[in-house]
């Protein structure tokens, strides 16, 4: 079993507290309407959005070698738009994975937009190879469907 971490950075155009809304505190609901082809469906298992509380995302992509993922929220700030998640269950957890924690913080930049800065920490299982550059694209993907989505609708998530 070998451990593992990753940085990745993506820059947007959107003010970091509408991206931190719309792509972390509600991406269970955002994500099925703006990315169908990935996200058949998202729900909240328990909880109130706060700290302790588990999401899980319904996977709608044949791509993906698992149908959905459960993270439970360990740290949410609203004030400096971070959050961090663990995987608690689906995602690979026990198949690609013993454990793995997303950290995801949103910084203000000059232009008005932010800049998305993530960090994974992970324990891969014996045999499973290291697709980081997959989880790094993701990632982006994630974002930028989260950006043009609030560039086109100036009013959601204010």
């Amino acid at each position: 079993m070998s451990s593992g971490s990753w940085s990745h950075e993506v820059a947007v155009n959107v003010a970091a507290g509408r991206m931190f809304k719309a792509a972390m505190l509600d991406w269970h609901n955002l994500g099925p309407k703006i990315v169908p082809d990935f996200i058949a469906g998202g729900s909240v298992v328990s909880g109130d959005g706060s700290v302790g509380t588990i999401r899980e995302i319904k996977i709608n992509n044949p791509a993906i070698p698992f149908s959905y993922v459960k993270e439970r929220l360990d740290f949410v700030d609203h004030d400096k738009f971070e959050v961090k998640q663990t995987l608690v269950e689906g995602g690979g957890l026990g198949k690609m994975f013993e454990c793995a924690t997303t950290h995801f913080k949103f910084e203000p930049s000059s232009n008005g937009g932010c800049l998305v800065k993530v960090t994974a920490s992970y324990k891969i299982l014996p045999g499973v190879a290291d697709e980081s550059a997959k989880a790094k694209e993701g990632i982006t993907n994630h974002m930028k469907a989260t950006e043009a989505y609030l560039l086109a609708n100036p009013t959601a998530y204010v």
